[in-house]
């Protein structure tokens, strides 16, 4: 048995390097604290140099409010913070930096100097300090309004971490992401950057929407830009806004995901979980959403002292969060249209001809072809589109029209055939669809189509992929869930907790097609569930909800079943491929794309359409070169 220690306090020094391996990962650690300190003082401008990574040297100047002479040594002292007086304060904070542990962890680890200067005073001061020791040392310097901070010779007292940092361009990369973030929570700050004495970044103040663009596509390059969408709601005290990228722009890791709470950036596991619902079936299988969102809520209803990197929160009402995010975010890619995703157009579409047929080879420069293909003096009826996909003909049933028991039959029978001749096209752009009109089919898979700017090429079976399941999903939706009683019902024990959610979310459950009743404190019984998830494993799904509702206060787990069902179910019941369409039965599938959300992507996430403009092509065939 070892021999009892005394229990006393830790001697300062020791006490910071401990506060240091909390807060002093890496030169991006030290570059995050100091820039928080930069940015609560006011700073307008921020210069930051680097040298080696950030190992050899970091320094920060901005030209913020500065420190008085008499405070320069208590800065450097741990918990010594200018940012809170009293808990009152500590709840509702508002400062990126509070615990006052910043200097004195980083000093300890380095050869630290800092220089500050207040608009009051007529001169600037400095103090030092190197490693242990700990022991400032304050004199006159030549200083700016604002103040500076140089680190040197990062772990130099400390061998053990210095061997844990990796390469120069790894560390720097860190670095700079960290300068990223910041830029993009304060679009009012001048961001620069230099390493080893070569500018690297140089973002200049954004007061106004254009300026603010420009710097997101600056720090997440012009690609997110051109396919994002910008957002802003407000409600129940909450404000979203933002942009959110499109489906099409998913990457293969979430590198490009950027969420902040009050200005300060965090990673979240309830943001991560509503934000992976609403692009839960816009997405292929294993790719991220990329996004760059800011969240504004009352100070008071949300803990930002969770953690010691401060990169997570805590939510007083979890719940209403996550629904208000869910909600708006699968609001905002369902509204995204053909017309929200297309460039600008370039060029008038040329004047029609007249007198050609359908049948006909327009050789005019000035005939537009999908004029000259769709101008027919009359359309044969064809015959209506039967399950298999021999056809497309459009109809969008009504609300409820289809009953859920039947699991939608009703849904594939034969719809109205055309008897109308196909659109002309019209003589103004105004009057041009989106997506155009049909101009051919290509080996019974693509549909070839015109519009203002230039050839839109479509997966029949995709686009009509995802109509069927948007519509399956409507009919769901108002006609409800019927539940199917099991013969035996399904014993599972689960603990005291997941019985007691179980209970309290029995009316939540009955809606959906569930039946649970409580046989003790650590067992249900399953004794209905939906009818259309009968071959499901009910007793693993009810278990994965459950946890899902004490995780998240919230669950889809259900809803994704259904919706995976309903995917296959639109799958074998669009227009297959190598099946010929008539140019109506094409239009009427474009028209359909128009009007049905998220029919950019079929529901397994891959894209339905793309867009070739005139630009585009010219430069296939080097045109004007």
């Amino acid at each position: 048995m070892s021999e009892r220690r005394r229990i006393q306090l830790l001697d300062p020094r020791l006490a910071n390097q401990i506060a240091a391996g909390e807060v002093v990962e890496r030169p991006a650690s030290v570059i995050k604290e100091l820039l928080e300190n930069s940015l609560d003082s006011g700073a307008r401008r921020i210069d930051v140099d680097i040298e080696q990574g950030g190992v050899k040297l970091l320094r920060v100047r901005d030209d913020g409010c500065g420190i008085p002479e008499d405070e320069l040594p208590l800065a450097l002292a741990r918990h010594a913070t200018s940012k809170i007086r009293d808990l009152d304060e500590l709840e509702r904070v508002m400062s990126l930096g509070f615990r006052g542990e910043a200097l004195a962890s980083i000093s300890s680890v380095s050869r630290l100097t800092l220089t500050s200067r207040t608009a009051e005073a007529s001169e600037a001061w400095q103090v030092e300090t190197e490693g242990r020791e700990m022991e400032a040392q304050v004199q006159p310097a030549a200083h700016p309004v604002g103040t500076s901070v140089e680190v040197r010779d990062l772990f130099f007292n400390t061998p053990a971490r210095r061997k844990f940092l990796r390469s120069e361009k790894t560390e720097f990369d860190h670095l700079q992401e960290v300068i990223k973030r910041l830029a993009l929570t304060r679009f009012d700050v001048a961001f620069h950057l230099r390493h080893n004495g070569k500018v690297v970044q140089a973002l200049h103040e954004a007061h106004d929407d254009a300026a603010r663009a420009r710097r997101v596509a600056a720090v997440c390059g012009p690609a997110f830009l051109e396919q994002a969408l910008p957002l802003e709601i407000e409600r129940n005290g909450l404000h979203l806004w933002g942009w959110v990228g499109l489906p099409t722009f998913s990457r293969s890791q979430a590198d490009l995901q950027y969420f902040y709470v009050n200005g300060r950036m965090v990673r979240d596991k309830l943001v991560a979980h509503a934000v992976r619902q609403a692009y839960r079936d816009v997405l292929f299988n294993g790719r991220h959403p990329a996004f760059v969102l800011f969240l504004e809520v009352d100070p008071a209803v949300v803990d930002v002292n969770v953690h010691p990197t401060k990169h997570e929160v805590r939510f007083r009402d979890s719940r209403m969060v996550h629904d208000f995010l869910y909600g708006t975010l699968h609001r905002a890619l369902g509204d995204v249209r053909p017309e929200d995703q297309l460039p600008p157009a370039q060029a008038e579409v040329p004047p029609r001809a007249s007198g050609l047929e359908a049948g006909e080879f327009a050789g005019q420069n000035e005939m537009s072809l999908a004029a000259n293909l769709l101008e027919r003096p009359q359309v044969e009826p064809q015959p209506a589109w039967r399950g298999a996909g021999a056809g497309y003909q459009s109809s969008y049933p009504a609300k409820g029209a289809m009953p859920v028991a039947e699991t939608y039959k009703e849904y594939f029978a034969p719809l109205a055939e055309p008897s109308s001749p196909a659109p002309a096209l019209p003589e103004s752009q105004g009057d041009i669809p989106p997506l155009g009109y049909a101009i051919a089919q290509l080996k019974g898979i693509y549909i070839l189509a015109e519009n203002v700017q230039g050839m839109v090429v479509v997966d029949m079976h995709a686009a009509h992929e995802r109509i069927t399941y948007e519509r399956l999903k409507v009919a769901m939706a108002s006609e409800g869930l019927r539940g199917q009683p099991l013969l035996v019902p399904v014993s599972i024990a689960v603990s005291q907790r997941e019985a007691d959610c179980a209970e309290e979310h029995a009316e939540w459950f009955q809606k959906l097609g569930f039946e649970l009743q409580r046989l003790g404190p650590e067992s249900l019984a399953i004794r209905q569930i939906p009818a259309l998830l009968k071959q499901a494993e009910a007793n693993r799904l009810v278990t994965d909800v459950i946890a899902d509702l004490l995780e998240y206060g919230t669950s889809d787990r259900i809803q994704a079943h259904l919706n995976e069902l309903l995917g296959t179910m639109a799958c074998h019941g669009s227009v297959r491929a190598n099946r010929r369409l008539t140019l109506p039965e094409m239009n009427a599938l474009l028209r359909d794309m128009e009007s049905t959300e998220r029919s950019g992507q079929c529901n397994h996430g891959r894209p339905t359409w793309t867009q070739m403009s005139m630009d585009q092509l010219d430069k296939l065939f080097m045109r004007g070169q």
